[in-house]
């Protein structure tokens, strides 16, 4: 399983317990209150001054940080897009920042996340 399929998942699990601040003033307040266990940059994001920000808020705070290539992928994953009857999804809205603040269950897919930002360092 690729670090991205397990960051799929760990956005799910997430999402479902009600985990997840998207967005730059959502995110920014959580990194900032230190309720951040990690966060999800879109690399594509046009805002330079976005990304400096949210950079320097997981740098002071030590929270992991980790970079996604497309911020419609993203969107997809953070919630941010309706289902449509077959499941498959529609109006996905392009997302730049997500930060999970609460991991909800154990799972697989965390402890590949979890091993992964402890190899980065």
């Amino acid at each position: 399983m690729s670090v991205l399929e397990a960051l799929k998942g760990v956005l799910k699990m997430a999402l479902i317990h009600d985990g997840l601040a998207r967005g730059l003033r959502e995110a920014s307040k959580a990194l900032d209150r230190r309720q951040a266990h990690m966060c999800v940059l879109n690399e594509a994001c046009e805002e330079e001054a976005y990304k400096k920000l949210v950079v320097a808020l997981c740098s002071e705070h030590k929270i992991p940080l980790i970079k996604v290539p497309d911020g419609k992928q993203l969107g997809e994953w953070a919630g941010l897009c309706q289902i449509d009857r077959e499941g498959n999804a529609r109006k996905v809205v392009n997302c730049s920042c997500v930060v999970v603040r609460d991991w909800g269950e154990e799972s697989q897919e965390r402890s590949i996340l979890l091993n992964y930002f402890q190899t980065e360092q």
